[in-house]
């Protein structure tokens, strides 16, 4: 018997006759839909699996992807892009975060710019990689610029874990991590007066599959009790999508409106209650987040309690960093797309003026966002 291969795992996640099997399910199931379906993927992994394999052009026309705004980069305000910008900037300081941030541009530039300026900025696949920089550099302040939603929280609270039982003095945390519960009930209902969400016309939600690792299918049962939309949780794997349109077009048109879990070889129900736990231990909710393009969503991000404050950059350098808000160009419509109330190619500059080379909207910068995917698969469009 052969040694089993890592391509044995997930083949079968790719295997295009389970997937065109899947699909002719679907199209004889959707004859018998009520009305047209919009489904919304909230995370940014589901938006590039659908455009990379395809799978709007092997679905019927009453079906519509929707996409989220699920991809941490693409959320980030230009407010907070500039605290890092001065962050980086300042004597003796080495500015520390994932990759994805390194284009993003903020009011003074991006990251990449402060670097190209003489900026220590470095960027890092794991949190816990800053415990070497920090090793390496003792006389310099490490400051940890943390983003994500609640998939990689926990590597930022392993991260705080060590540095207090160690006692390392020179790291610093600004910390941007959201979560997505929140702003998927405010793309259902809107807060802010200037945003008419009830126009994206959200059905369905593609409920995301790593942050459901972590946090358990339980956060999304509210959406079905409480906003009649259904979700199902899905795995990255176009099987895993397809599969999950599949029970979401069952749901309508057996009368259902439920949570339910496709992605059942990872999620659990009570996710991972230790990486809860050491998030409870040193977050708290925030009041308010600002999400690019959305606005302000009530308890949507994190922040350090405040026995931490002695970490905690944003805090410390208070007097340095601006609070004021600040626009997005005036031509990108990132909003309008994270809100799932436009699609990419609807943008004038997309394309054009607006690259991943040469970016003016974060749902171009970032690996994970909709427009990214759209420059990247669009040919499979047309």
């Amino acid at each position: 018997m052969g040694q089993l291969q890592l391509k044995d795992l997930y083949n079968g996640f790719r295997n295009p006759e389970v997937i065109e099997g899947f699909a002719k399910i679907i199209n004889e199931e959707a004859k018998k839909l009520p009305k047209p379906i919009n489904i919304m993927e909230v995370c940014g992994g589901h938006t590039h699996s659908i455009m990379k394999f395809g799978l709007p052009q092997l679905l019927p026309k009453n079906i519509n992807f929707i996409h989220g705004p699920g991809c941490p980069v693409c959320i980030m305000p230009k407010e907070r892009i500039d605290h890092a910008y001065i962050l980086a900037e300042l004597d003796d300081t080495i500015l520390v975060t994932l990759g994805d941030m390194i284009k993003v541009p903020g009011s003074h530039g991006s990251l990449q710019d402060a670097r190209a300026k003489g900026a220590d900025v470095r960027f890092v696949y794991s949190p816990l990689d800053t415990l070497k920089i920090a090793q390496e550099n003792p006389d310099k302040k490490i400051i940890f610029f943390a983003i994500g939603f609640e998939t990689t929280t926990p590597m930022t609270t392993s991260l705080i874990d060590i540095v207090i039982k160690k006692e390392i003095k020179n790291i610093f945390f600004h910390i941007n991590h959201v979560t997505v519960p929140e702003v998927m009930v405010e793309l259902i209902d809107s807060r802010d007066e200037h945003v008419d969400s009830y126009n994206n016309r959200i059905d369905a939600f593609l409920g995301p599959s790593h942050v459901s690792v972590i946090t358990g299918s339980k956060i999304y049962e509210k959406f079905p009790k409480e906003y009649n939309r259904p979700v199902v949780v899905a795995g990255f794997e176009p099987v895993d999508v397809m599969e999950a349109i599949l029970m979401i077009v069952r749901q309508f048109n057996e009368g259902r409106c439920e949570l339910e879990v496709e992605y059942k070889r990872l999620v659990s129900y009570d996710g991972n209650k230790k990486a809860q736990a050491l998030i409870e231990k040193y977050f708290e909710k925030a009041s308010l987040f600002k999400w690019r393009g959305l606005g302000n969503v009530p308890n949507s991000g994190y922040r350090l309690k405040d026995e931490y404050a002695y970490l905690d950059a944003e805090h410390i350098y208070a007097d340095i960093l601006p609070k004021e808000e600040i626009e997005d160009h005036k031509l990108c419509i990132c909003g309008d797309i994270l809100r799932g109330m436009a699609k990419p190619h609807e943008c004038s500059i997309f394309g054009t003026a607006c690259k991943p080379q040469t970016p003016l909207g974060s749902c171009m910068v970032s690996s994970e966002g909709a427009c990214a995917a759209y420059y990247k698969y669009g040919n499979l469009l047309k």
